[in-house]
Parts: C-alpha cells; structure tokens; sequence
C-alpha cells in the first residue's frame, strides 16, 4: 500500500497518517521544494522542477499542470507495483 500526499494539504495529511502507522510506504509530492524539504516521512518527490524551479504552483492550476505532465513518469515509478495507492490532495488550486 502506498499514500501519495500531493501539494500543501495532501502532504499535511501524510505527515500526520506517517506519525500513526509504519506498515504503509508515505510520499509527499510537491512543487514547493522548501516545504517537501519539511516533510516527515523520508520518501519525496519534487513535481516540476523546471516548470517551477521548486517555488510552489503559486496556486496556479496551469502550472500545477505543468509540473504533473512534467513528472509523470517519475510518479509512475512511485506507484509502480502497488497493490493499492492512495492518493490525498486538497485541490485548492496550485499542485
């Protein structure tokens, strides 16, 4: 089982999910590096690191866009070979 927590308040909701239970594998996703940098659980993947030279989404959907399209595979990569993956995600705009 994998839980993606994506932008601001998917990976709040991961920091919190990581500090209750070690049996699952926690990643933050984020276009703000600084604050991916924060994040509690070791595995990180930055979005969009040319689309937003790791400066956030500026809730911007078009760059959020940008910056998915941009680390698809890499995503990919994460998920792959998960029996179940959860993603978590505030939809407020940016990432």
């Amino acid at each position: 089982i994998k839980v993606l927590g994506v932008g601001g308040a998917g990976s709040n909701a991961v920091n919190r999910m990581y500090e209750t239970s070690s049996s699952v594998q926690y990643w933050c996703c984020n276009t703000d590096a600084q604050a991916l940098e924060n994040s509690k659980p070791p595995n990180r993947l930055p979005l969009g690191a040319e689309a937003t030279r790791g400066m956030g989404a500026g809730g911007k959907a078009a760059v959020g866009a940008r910056a998915a399209e941009e680390s698809a595979e890499r995503v990919k990569d994460v998920v792959r070979g998960a029996d179940i993956v959860f993603v978590a995600a505030g939809m407020g705009g940016g990432t």
